[in-house]
């Protein structure tokens, strides 16, 4: 890196960086850029991703650990074993690990974990991902052994995300807003509306010690905001920039790079199954043929996106394209929309939660595209703790837009009236539960192309794409994922390259 002729200063987190004249020292800080916020602070009690993305493998640790290219690794796992019949998983767990408030880690704090999250109360968004588990025993400190009552050929991925984070008795209640984990990095403060600070922890036991000091996320919903930030140098790396097309400018600027990769994010225009007139597939198809995908890529995410004709990343092997069961065609729709009594048209709400590009922009896209047949959406931007509350816990919506960002979680269509889609068909029930219970991988492919052509001929939600992940950070900085996997913002291998 060439010598710098000024002085800076950056105090981002109170712990300042000195580029003095004529020497440049490599930053001990790491200042990350969010676009949402999150509620809490706690993996294990809410479905914000934003949770994740700022405490899992950071604060956290799980059992196994997912890689940036969705491989499956060791974490509080060094090693384990399955059973020939694919119900009984025995783990060994690392040695001397502790947790940030110097309780130790064992076996009895997993099953405690685990317990909690499969308990009838539970408040984890993903208590499904437990449900297959019959018994946890400890036999001794470090190990667990966990039979299961059918076969689950997803448990050691699902052991690896927020949800499965693993928490100790001692500070699980409080969680939410002094999370206490076994991480590389233990929380130090949280500015509500601004950011969350993150240090290093020096007790860390585990395969590599991080690199910085401490670490920022910082919230800045405003898309202009977010690139003004970037480029003083006040946000170092930004890994999902909320306007995609400012990677567009990024990418002329030799100070920085972009990160253009994958996600596990189907953007869905889901209907409240529970109400009219969305219990008619008359409706559902008409809605579906006016929505013009590229259209709305285009607009929203200048042309970062895939069109998805139903809920399943398109990087999969398993993957079923289905953008051509209902093509956009509003000559159909307004006919689907006559043949149903809505000939005169339609009035409908149309719920909009942050962030700006996908939801907002795209719910004004979207708009644009159902009044051209008749179908007149009234926009309702909400924040994300109003959209949390009411349409994803209250089921009080007719129409809203989100990113669905869990890995392979299709299985959510299975959850009926317990889910806010309000969704209910036996026969993709049956699928899932029939996957849930296979493990051969050529087995499960057909299973998911099955379950992906039920809930993409019903109609299940509206599927229009999948989502890009669009981000920049500043030259120096390493080791950041490109792809996204599952929801997190790992910065455990990142490092400051001059």
């Amino acid at each position: 890196m060439p010598s710098i002729r000024i002085t800076r200063l950056l105090a981002t987190t109170g712990l300042a960086t000195v580029l003095l004249t004529g020497t440049a020292v490599a930053k001990t800080d790491l200042v990350v850029g969010m676009n949402l916020e999150p509620p809490h602070l706690d993996p294990t009690g809410g479905a914000a991703a934003a949770i994740d993305e700022v405490v899992l493998y950071n604060v956290f640790e799980t059992l196994t650990r997912i890689g940036p290219d969705g491989s499956i690794g060791p974490g509080l796992a060094e090693s384990w074993e399955v059973s020939d019949d694919g119900l009984v998983y025995t783990f060994r767990l690392r040695e001397g690990v502790s947790f940030h408030d110097g309780t130790g880690f064992d076996s009895e704090d997993v099953a405690f974990s685990y317990n909690r999250a499969r308990a009838e109360d539970s408040a984890n968004s993903q208590r499904a991902y437990f449900a297959p588990i019959d018994t946890i025993e400890t036999p001794d400190p470090y190990t667990v052994v966990i039979t299961l009552r059918e076969q689950d050929g997803l448990f050691l991925f699902r052991m690896g995300v927020g949800d499965a984070s693993i928490v100790a008795p001692e500070s699980a209640d409080t969680n939410t807003t002094n999370p206490i984990g076994t991480g590389p990095y233990r929380f130090a403060d949280r500015v509500e509306g601004d950011r969350v600070i993150l240090v290093r922890n020096e007790a860390y036991v585990g395969p590599d010690a991080v690199y910085f000091d401490s670490v920022t996320f910082r919230f800045i919903t405003d898309a202009a905001a977010q690139v003004a930030a970037v480029r003083a140098g006040d946000v170092d790396v930004f890994p999902n920039i909320g306007s995609p097309e400012s990677v567009l400018a990024f990418e002329a600027d030799p100070r920085f790079a972009t990160m253009v990769g994958s996600t596990e994010g189907e953007t869905v225009m889901a209907l409240n199954w529970r109400r009219a007139p969305f219990d008619d597939p008359r409706v559902r198809q008409a809605i579906a043929h006016a929505i013009d995908r590229d259209a709305v890529v285009e607009g929203a995410m200048f042309g970062f996106g895939t069109p998805i004709g139903t809920h399943f990343a398109p990087h999969h092997p398993a993957y079923l394209d289905l953008t051509d069961l209902y093509p956009h065609d509003p000559a159909r729709a307004a006919e689907l929309l006559a043949e149903a009594g809505y000939a005169d048209g339609l009035e409908l709400e149309f719920m909009l939660p942050p962030p700006a590009a996908y939801a907002r922009r795209g719910g004004e896209v979207i708009q644009a595209q159902l009044a051209e047949v008749g179908i007149d959406a009234d926009l309702v931007p909400v924040e994300w703790g109003q959209w949390l509350e009411q349409a994803f816990r209250g089921f009080d919506y007719d129409m809203t837009i989100v990113s669905h960002t869990e890995a392979l979680d299709i299985g959510i269509y299975a959850r009926g009236e317990n889910y806010y889609f309000g969704y209910v068909n036996p026969a993709f029930n049956a699928v899932i539960e029939e996957l849930n219970r296979t493990s051969d991988e050529a087995e499960r492919t057909a299973l998911y192309q099955q379950a992906q052509r039920i809930i993409g001929e019903d109609l299940a939600s509206i599927f229009v794409f999948q989502l890009a992940k669009t981000g920049v950070r500043r030259t120096e900085v390493q080791g950041m994922w490109e792809n996204a996997p599952i929801q997190a913002n790992d910065v455990t291998a990142a490092r400051w390259v001059d």
